[in-house]
């Protein structure tokens, strides 16, 4: 119990503060309150996620607002709750943080062909067929499709020499992920929207319009355990092609020999590798480069090297050492 309410404490403090108000206030409620805790105690380890119990709830009807109505709305319908996070996953689709991987995916050769892991229903997939606009010390640069604005706006702040002067040439693409999302299925496109945190309405519009685009170019996603399924999509890669594999707030899922086996994999490929996550999952990440692990951010990584530190929605690009 104890170290659950440390969890939820931390996950207020560095995940969702600043960033949703009602989520914020939740979770320290949660820290601190020992009935809801002890709903929540008993779900296996993976199911006990605040963003995952939040959207649950959600989803059976739990009102949005202050804490004391919803924790007493969750112990009365907990019956209804619990079925939801049980048969559910957290596959936030966030198609923002492309803002962030652009400036690498556009420095490689390609053509490209990508290759995500933990794809949902692979939004990320699709980074040529946004348009962005990056806040810079100088203004606004827009960055379009070869065929015209997308009506995915991705915004990001970025300083002006890290902004790429175009977007990558994608020839192939592909994704894998435990349960695939169809972007095509209303119930499943539903819980998607369920994800994004309450206060985030532009996200549920850019949400809204990424599945659109992924709808109209459907991208396939193979079911199955990353490290059991990459291999086989890497060796049907067409030739002549410079493959990508990677993942955005993917590893938190996978235990410390989960995420080592992984890079163990990856790095066995022929392949260039980017890896979008939270530093605390990578301690030698903030040891040698003295990251802020407390902030909240994801680092960008460019085969196992940090490049720059990124908002977890995309929202801002600022490289290491620079």
């Amino acid at each position: 119990m104890d170290e659950l309410a440390r969890y939820y404490r931390r996950w207020a403090d560095v995940e969702s503060a600043g960033l949703s108000r009602t989520y914020f206030e939740w979770a320290h409620g949660v820290a601190d309150d020992p009935e809801v805790l002890a709903l929540i105690a008993p779900l296996p380890t993976k199911k006990r996620q605040p963003n995952l119990v939040f959207a649950a709830s959600r989803a059976a009807g739990a009102p949005v607002g202050a804490y004391r109505p919803w924790r007493d709305w969750l112990v009365a319908h907990w019956d209804e709750t619990l079925p939801i996070i049980l048969s559910r996953r957290t596959q936030t689709n966030e198609a923002g943080r492309c803002a962030t991987l652009l400036p690498v995916l556009s420095a490689l050769p390609g053509p490209l062909a990508l290759i995500e892991v933990g794809a949902s229903a692979g939004l990320c997939l699709h980074p040529d067929r946004y348009s962005y606009r990056y806040e810079t010390e100088h203004g606004i640069v827009e960055r379009h499709p070869a065929d015209g604005p997308s009506e995915v706006v991705l915004e990001c702040a970025i300083p002006a020499a890290q902004v790429p002067d175009r977007l990558p040439e994608i020839a192939w693409r592909a994704g894998i992920d435990l349960d695939p999302v169809d972007p095509t299925d209303p119930a499943q496109a539903e819980w998607l929207e369920l994800l994004v945190w309450p206060e985030h309405e532009h996200r549920r519009r850019r949400l809204r319009a990424a599945t659109r685009v992924a709808a109209l170019h459907p991208a396939p996603i193979v079911a199955g355990d990353l490290r059991e399924r990459l291999p086989e999509l890497v060796a049907g890669v067409p030739g002549g092609l410079t493959v990508v594999v990677f993942h955005s707030a993917v590893m938190i899922y996978l235990d410390q020999a989960g995420r080592d086996a992984f890079r163990d994999l990856v790095t066995s490929l022929p392949v260039r590798w980017v890896m979008n996550e939270a530093p605390l999952l990578y301690p030698d990440w903030a040891d040698r480069h003295g990251l802020d692990v407390t902030d909240g951010r994801f680092v960008l990584a460019l085969d196992g090297e940090p490049v720059a530190r990124t908002g977890p929605h995309g929202q801002s690009y600022e490289p290491i050492g620079g």
